[in-house]
């Protein structure tokens, strides 16, 4: 009788392992299984991002000075209602004629009652005393004037006022105009250089005359002085391929003369 090739112990690892192989497979085709054949997928999401800051007003023709709104004064105190008999009779009509029945016998009232007719038709003869209400009363044109201005009859809406918001639009509006004709030299610490550029602009954008540029004092060194006047040349010529600039017209006063720093980070 020969010996067997496996040990007890090999033959029960090798059952164990098969086992455990069995199961895998059978657990995965389960789950192949259950998983549906048309999963419902959740909506995609589309997220935009702004990276511009609008500088258009919001008022399609705005005016520069527009009228405030203004109510109708009123007086103190009101005009009386005056409600009479007298008032009421008219000049023309013939006086009353007199009954033919027979007078009612006087009765035995008392003298204060026998005249609270005569001081009733007195009361009724007066005016009414109308008591100041107070409140007020608002016009159909109340609501026309939209500006703060006590003289100007324009009744459009006043034009944006220029805040700090508005001065960082602009001024990202400009860099953003500015950056595709940028291109800053190379060199030993080109990129400390700092050049300012001064420019006037025509209300449509365009340039007023050639633009004019300084060097930084302070960012010049003995290694980037010779790229300093190249580094002033590629920024004139930056603002000029930039032109005409798209800004907005209600903001040209702010503008017309700019400015500007051109450095490596522009």
């Amino acid at each position: 009788m020969g010996e067997s090739a496996f040990r007890r112990e090999d033959r029960v690892g090798l059952a164990a392992a098969i086992g455990l192989h069995i199961a895998l497979v059978a657990a995965l085709a389960l789950q192949f299984l259950l998983v549906p054949a048309d999963p419902v997928m959740p909506p995609r999401m589309t997220v935009s991002l702004a990276t511009e800051v609008s500088l258009q007003s919001t008022a399609p023709d705005p005016a520069p000075d527009a009228r405030a709104a203004l109510a109708p004064t009123l007086s103190e105190e009101p005009a009386p209602e005056v409600q009479s008999d007298e008032a009421d009779a008219t000049p023309d009509a013939p006086p009353p004629v007199p009954s033919a029945r027979a007078e009612p016998r006087p009765s035995r009232e008392s003298p204060s009652e026998t005249r609270r007719p005569a001081d009733t038709r007195e009361t009724a003869s007066r005016p009414r005393q109308v008591s100041n209400a107070g409140g007020s009363r608002i016009g159909e044109d109340f609501l026309e004037g939209q500006g703060s201005s006590a003289t100007s009859d324009d009744t459009r809406t006043p034009a944006a006022a220029f805040g700090a918001s508005e001065r960082a639009a602009l001024s990202s509006a400009i860099t953003r105009q500015l950056r595709p004709h940028w291109n800053a030299p190379d060199g030993v610490d080109a990129e400390k250089l700092v050049s300012i550029v001064s420019w006037r602009l025509n209300e449509d954008g365009s340039l007023s005359g050639r633009p004019s540029c300084r060097n930084q004092s302070s960012s010049i060194t003995a290694s980037n002085r010779p790229q300093a006047g190249l580094h002033c040349e590629r920024a004139i010529r930056a603002v000029q391929l930039a032109a005409p600039f798209n800004l907005p017209e209600q903001f040209y006063n702010r503008w017309k003369q700019l400015e500007w720093q051109f450095d490596r980070r522009l």
